[in-house]
């Protein structure tokens, strides 16, 4: 295990020397950061095309990024594609009995994402460490761009249910979605990772289609047996939205499918609307979720569990996509009733760019439940 940590060690020495140690894909093609995100981790329009593009600009692909092997059926990279992703924090929870914390490192993230062949594309991010321990593969997804020659894109592996609604990998604030983790009882369903397949589809309209099809089991190792799902069943995610106008977006989803626990079966819908608003310097986000599991215990007996919540998100960027400051707001709601389960917050965020790959932010969580408070400060980096 020793000699596989010092060579994997060596490996990304070797390669982020080489790659004079700015993100992958900006180092592909000579960009700033910039051009894609505002700020960091944070998608633009521009970076949600590329991403959506299988990782590429059409017609704009380097000669140079590729090898000449003489073989018209094979795309060869010259590099492997790295980048690293670093994040600290120091926190401070008067209401708890550790009032302060040194979160250094937070979590160190390897991610990779490139072209494998014409219109097939992959990407992945590994944790060397996340919160103290050894995370692994979350995102890993092959992409086949394009398919048919039509707007069809399909992608393979394991990705977040809710990634077609809002990206919880993207956000700016150290504090979650809630609503798109929170399930009732014992059961393992949520809008967080799974494995399966997801098909995107966009129309002349501007309208946007997407159907996943999931185990509905997680991201959790195989059984003996080397299943992944821990049932027979499959659930089905679709999701359509509507550009409005430059900068307005309206949408809703509906997930329904079946676990199975104890030998019982837990029957579920999971839907709700939402909308986006985009007029600089402000952004709007809000998302509304309904949910019902008809035995979410797995008992004998089945009883109907509600579930339901919201947030609601606003981005303020002084300059747009060259601001050197950005502020945020994010209000959750969660509640499961017959569980006496209320979870409500109110987050202020603040980031500052350092650079365009590094920046530090403050952020202060207010529990309205618990009536906590949690103040975070620390930096966000890649490279």
């Amino acid at each position: 295990m020793k000699k596989l940590i010092v060579s994997i060690s060596i490996l990304l020495t070797i390669f982020i020397s080489q790659s004079n140690a700015i993100p992958a894909f900006a180092r592909k093609y000579d960009m700033s950061c910039q051009t894609c995100h505002s700020p960091a981790p944070k998608l633009k329009p521009y970076g949600e095309e590329f991403a959506g593009n299988g990782f590429q600009f059409p017609d704009k692909e380097p000669p140079r990024y590729y090898r000449e092997t003489g073989d018209d059926q094979l795309l060869l990279m010259r590099e492997m594609p790295l980048a690293i992703r670093v994040e600290g924090y120091g926190r401070w929870q008067p209401e708890t009995n550790k009032r302060s914390d040194f979160q250094t490192p937070y979590l160190v993230k390897l991610l990779s994402g490139g072209q494998i062949a014409r219109n097939i594309s992959y990407y992945f991010y590994f944790f060397f460490g996340e919160r103290g321990s050894v995370a692994g593969l979350e995102d890993a997804f092959i992409m086949f761009n394009n398919v048919f020659e039509s707007e069809l894109d399909v992608f393979v592996g394991q990705f977040q249910v809710s990634d077609p609604l809002f990206k919880r990998e993207l956000r700016l604030t150290l504090e979650d979605y809630q609503v798109y983790r929170i399930a009732p009882g014992i059961s393992n369903i949520n809008l967080t990772y799974d494995r399966g397949m997801m098909f995107s589809y966009s129309l002349p309209t501007k309208t946007d289609l997407v159907v996943e099809i999931l185990n509905g089991s997680g991201i959790g190792p195989a059984d003996g047996q080397r299943n992944f799902d821990s049932d027979k069943y499959k659930n089905v995610f679709a999701r359509a939205s509507q550009d409005i106008s430059d900068g307005i977006r309206i949408g809703g989803f509906a997930y329904y499918g079946k676990e199975e626990n104890l030998a019982k079966v837990n029957s579920l819908w999971i839907a709700g609307p939402d909308i986006s608003l985009s007029i600089e310097p402000i952004e709007l986000n809000v998302q509304y979720v309904e949910r019902r599991d008809d035995n979410p215990n797995f008992l004998a007996t089945n009883k109907t569990v509600e579930t339901r919540g919201s947030m609601a998100e606003l981005i303020y960027s002084p300059n747009g996509d060259k601001s050197v400051w950005y502020g945020a707001l994010l209000y959750n709601w969660a509640e499961i009733p017959s569980q006496a389960y209320t979870y409500t917050s109110v987050t202020g965020h603040y980031s500052y760019l350092l650079a365009r790959n590094m920046r530090l932010i403050g952020e202060y969580t207010y529990d309205i439940e618990k009536k906590g408070n949690k103040l975070t400060v620390g930096f966000i980096g890649a490279f």
